[in-house]
């Protein structure tokens, strides 16, 4: 079986690429990347398999490649996935994000494959929730509230749209947040992390910078999540239809924050960065998790505190 993971350079694809080489035999690995990407998530495996250069905006490029390989499942987790730099280059996501998938669809068509795709959606999209919406059901109105919100609508109805006309074989699934060891210094759980540590090691003062400690959020650990999308294409997933993954559990980022500073012994001051602050947030993301676990039998098996403990050990050895 070729399975081909598009963006395996990043914070989830290095994470998935690791769980096919551990625990999936008969499979060969192809993974894409851009030229200029990043590669210190997956320098200890990359050597397993196979690296190839594709800008998906270039739809020539992604013929070639989905004509190369002819795989038989597709993660497709390249994205431009960092809320707020939406906000500062709206068109360059949106780009990325609905055109790159568009011509991956495309490129699929022309080359006369029928494989599985799961496409990584977002919880993002549901946006504006009200209290009597949660926990959050696929059936949720989708109000978006960030260009990379809106972004990720167009892949998810896309993927909708190419099942229903074309029979592309799409699992939509909406992750709802993970984080995880690799995650990005720009995400919260890792941002907070990063500067504990660089505190500890007499890098800044001992002051943490924060936005918004009120939002809620539904966090999984990205192990947790990547072998859910592994099991999105095993085949107990509709074609066409998406499913939320979520831990079912709502964290108050103020109570991410206290946790992570109850595992250091570093005095830390805490203050408001208004930079930090977004033009518009989603007050509460908390997800209904019912009809993936109902469709595959997974269940998120690494507590919160744990996956807060190995973001901190990430950042204590790559820090020095």
């Amino acid at each position: 079986m070729k399975v081909l993971i598009t963006g395996v350079t990043g914070f989830v694809g290095s994470h998935l690429a690791d769980y096919v080489l551990e625990n999936c035999r008969g499979v060969e690995l192809f993974g894409l990347y851009r030229w200029r990407s990043r590669t210190e998530n997956i320098e200890h495996s990359r050597q397993f398999f196979e690296m190839i250069e594709c800008d998906l905006r270039d739809a020539s490029s992604v013929r070639k490649v989905i004509n190369k390989i002819r795989p038989d499942r597709i993660f497709h987790l390249a994205a431009q996935s960092f809320v707020p730099s939406s906000w500062n280059a709206p068109t360059e996501s949106v780009v990325i994000n609905v055109i790159g998938q568009i011509n991956i669809f495309e490129a699929i068509r022309e080359v006369g494959i029928d494989p599985w795709i799961q496409i990584a959606c977002s919880s993002e999209e549901y946006g504006m929730v009200y209290s009597g919406e949660i926990p959050i059901k696929e059936t949720n109105p989708l109000r978006p509230l960030s260009p990379y919100a809106v972004s990720k609508v167009g892949q998810d109805l896309l993927g909708y749209q190419y099942s229903m006309s074309y029979g592309l074989k799409v699992i939509r699934t909406r992750g709802f947040n993970h984080t995880g060891p690799r995650r990005g210094a720009v995400f919260v759980c890792s941002d907070f992390a990063r500067q504990i540590v660089e505190i500890e090691k007499g890098l800044r003062k001992p002051v943490i910078m924060v936005g918004n400690l009120e939002a809620k959020r539904d966090f999984t650990d990205v192990r947790d999540m990547v072998h859910a999308y592994w099991l999105a294409l095993e085949g107990n997933c509709v074609p066409g239809e998406v499913y939320n993954i979520s831990s079912g559990k709502c964290w108050e980022i103020r109570e991410v924050l206290e946790m992570l500073l109850e595992m250091t012994d570093a005095e830390i001051e805490i203050r408001q960065d208004k930079n930090r602050l977004r033009p518009s947030d989603v007050p509460i993301l908390l997800g209904d998790n019912f009809k993936f676990r109902q469709a595959t039998g997974w269940e998120p098996m690494i507590p919160f505190q744990k996956t807060l403990r190995d973001i901190l050990e990430y950042w204590r050895c790559r820090i020095n």
